[in-house]
């Protein structure tokens, strides 16, 4: 009976040392599972690192792009607009312009008779000068002025008294009109057959037309504020 009780205090020994091996064992931490666990976790925290940052570099050189492109475009746009306003100014005749043309000079003639007859026989007139510049407008010049008076769509030729005033200005004989454009239709229209130029030659007027292969044009220097006139803004309701 003894030897029974101590037989079974052995095998309730044996099992409580096996357990209490086993609760050990399962408490411990796993040394070797816990380090692979972590460095896994590290590897894929690096990769998405890494690609955020290589989305980060993506967007930086697309940026970088676009202001370059944009960058472009100013200066492509403010060479356009440079362009268009000296465009407009050319056209406005704000600018002095050279180019082969003709001179006209038309002068009063000494005649003799009686001053009323040299008066309005033989003096130039404002309606004369404005006849030649119309010949010339038709025949294809680009650019005239009168005795350095540039001519544009706001210049008036008209008689002052005893003078003519072009843009303001007086101006006295002899009469110079130099024309920008193709020199022999410049010419050509001028002394055509019953032209003005034989028309003013009939009346006694010094009528000299020349053609050069450069002549200059200087810019128009008068006011152009317009206090009537304003832009039709598109959409507009009238």
């Amino acid at each position: 009976m003894k030897q029974e009780t101590l037989s079974v205090a052995a095998v309730a020994f044996i099992l409580a040392l096996l357990v209490t091996i086993q609760l050990r064992v399962v408490n411990q931490p796993p040394a070797e599972i816990m380090p692979a666990t972590r460095a896994h976790e590290l590897t894929v925290e690096l990769q998405r690192l890494e690609e955020a940052a290589a989305s980060l570099r993506q967007e930086a050189k697309d940026l970088q792009q676009k202001l370059l492109t944009a960058t472009q475009g100013y200066a492509q746009a403010e060479a356009a607009l440079k362009t268009e306003i000296e465009k407009n100014k050319i056209q406005a005749g704000l600018v002095p312009m050279e180019g082969p043309g003709v001179e006209v000079i038309v002068s009063d003639k000494p005649a003799e008779g009686p001053p009323e007859m040299k008066r309005y026989l033989f003096t130039v007139r404002d309606e004369d000068i404005l006849r030649i510049v119309n010949e010339l407008w038709g025949a294809g010049a680009e650019a005239i002025a009168i005795n350095g008076q540039r001519l544009v769509s706001m210049s008036e030729i008209r008689v002052a008294g005893t003078f003519i005033n072009v843009n303001l200005n007086r101006i006295t004989p002899p009469y110079v009109i130099t024309a920008i454009g193709d020199p022999d239709v410049l010419q050509g229209t001028l002394e055509m057959e019953g032209g003005v130029a034989e028309t003013l030659r009939k009346w006694g007027i010094n009528f000299v037309v020349e053609k050069k292969e450069r002549v200059e044009v200087p810019a128009y220097e008068g006011p152009m504020a317009f206090r009537y006139a304003k832009p039709i803004k598109e959409g507009a309701e009238e």
